[in-house]
């Protein structure tokens, strides 16, 4: 069966979150994010697509994602922080990898984050490490979690070891007959290119506390 694609309008604006778990400054994870950025930006705006890029280093937020996991509500810094997530039209996230899965910090986020907000919303998954073992975790961690949030996640995700950065790291792929770090950057952001510009969700409500009716605003969300 046929599948008929509408193209966007001219002038047509995408909003793209970037999230990066890296905990140190600078990090291949974000290094790794901002090239899957950039990529996608360059895709979409081949296509006369504009687009709103914003990042979120949640080691900037790691005291208050930690402290909504305690007390039950965001503070207006990280709530802030969820509706741009929750608010864009697709969505790049980057983690370490830390005993062959995502960091503890990428998944406290996730776990505060509505499991509804993100249903249908394009996502790139990308994570970083040492080594090409740790590759794995891609499909066997990060893939699933999104899955689990509803998210539509792209299926070829970016894994960078630590011997894929530079001309060393290139040659050695090339040698290996495995795609270069730039190669596989390449083809993720085409699929995810074109996802996000068939997404729209700037109608979707981008308030958090909206999107469970189990808030309180005065005692955060109601257990269950």
């Amino acid at each position: 069966m046929s599948e008929t694609h509408t193209a966007p309008a001219e002038g047509t604006v995408r909003r793209i979150a970037v999230v990066s778990a890296g905990l140190s400054q600078p990090s291949s994870t974000r290094m790794l994010a901002d090239r899957l950025a950039q990529a996608t930006v360059r895709r979409l705006e081949d296509q006369g697509i504009r687009v709103q890029v914003e990042t979120i280093e949640f080691r900037d937020h790691a005291r208050d994602i930690t402290n909504n996991m305690l007390a039950g509500f965001p503070s207006p810094a990280l709530g802030g922080v969820l509706e741009t997530v929750i608010g864009a039209d697709g969505l790049i996230a980057v983690s370490p990898i830390f005993a062959a899965s995502y960091s503890g910090l990428f998944k406290s986020f996730f776990d505060i984050v509505d499991p509804e907000s993100l249903e249908g919303m394009p996502v790139l998954i990308g994570a970083t490490g040492g080594t090409p073992r740790h590759s794995l975790a891609l499909d066997y961690a990060l893939r699933p979690l999104f899955t689990y949030l509803r998210a539509d996640v792209i299926p070829t995700g970016v894994y960078a070891a630590s011997a894929d950065w530079g001309s060393a790291g290139d040659a050695n792929a090339s040698n290996n007959s495995l795609a270069s770090l730039p190669e596989r950057i390449e083809r993720a952001s085409i699929l995810f290119a074109r996802a996000v510009a068939a997404s729209d969700r700037s109608s979707r409500v981008q308030d958090p506390f909206a999107l469970d009716p189990s808030f309180n605003p005065t005692g955060g969300f109601t257990a269950t």
